[in-house]
């Protein structure tokens, strides 16, 4: 965790404060990001995913949503997620984005998440007109319905052929649904990779879907997230 560049910060979030950890590029400032954990907890991979955008020029923040909690077991991990209460989680990501807004550039800002937090990133995007982009990484959370009628965010999604949880089937119903509420939609399925194929930490990491994706992911926010 030595080598990570950015710091832990308290904000405003649902009556009191939440934490996250906020990275920043050389300049100080640029478009305003929030990076969504997996089902994991705020574990090193989120930090450094967050650290990537701060290079490539975005104000980057990963709210904790677990509160200080996190694992590296799978059964835990499901427990957690289970755990969430989902009202109160979209209410910190409404204060993690009125944060990173205070030092962004961009007029609007980005979510994207990661397994859970790419089905919280599209409910955030479904309630909070501030969220101009929405990147969701193979998410899942069976208790996150979101309204997407209500979506005015356009969605990148990036998802896995061999995913045992958010199959191909999965996927062209989820792009079905955004498609008929008028959602502007950009989705990909990675042929022969797994869930989690961005995570250079586990073992179903695949370099060449995961360097694609973060080039349509930086294509996509550059594209979308305007200088106000």
């Amino acid at each position: 965790m030595s080598d990570l560049n950015g710091t832990m910060v308290e904000f405003a979030a649902n009556g009191g404060t939440a934490s996250g950890y906020l990275t920043k590029p050389e300049s100080g400032e640029g478009p305003g990001v929030v990076v969504i954990q997996e089902w994991w907890g705020l574990v090193g991979h989120i930090k450094t995913v967050a650290d990537r955008f701060a290079s490539a020029g975005y104000v980057a923040l990963a709210p904790d949503m677990y509160h200080g909690e996190a694992t590296k077991s799978p059964d835990d991990a499901g427990k957690l997620m289970m755990a969430l209460n989902i009202d109160s989680a979209e209410k910190d990501l409404r204060g993690a984005v009125d944060y990173v807004a205070s030092a962004s550039t961009s007029e609007k800002i980005g979510v994207i998440g990661f397994c859970m937090g790419g089905q919280l990133a599209l409910f955030a995007a479904s309630k909070n007109d501030r969220i101009g982009a929405c990147i969701d990484f193979y998410g899942i959370h069976p208790n996150v319905q979101p309204d997407y009628a209500q979506m005015k965010a356009p969605v990148l999604g990036l998802f896995a052929e061999n995913d045992a949880y958010v199959n191909p089937d999965v996927v062209k119903e989820l792009e079905g649904k955004l498609k008929a509420a008028d959602v502007s939609t950009d989705f990909h399925i990675y042929p022969g990779v797994d869930h989690a194929f961005y995570n250079d930490e586990r073992d179903v990491y695949n370099l060449p879907a995961a360097t694609d994706a973060w080039n349509r992911v930086q294509d996509f926010f550059g594209r979308h997230l305007k200088a106000s």
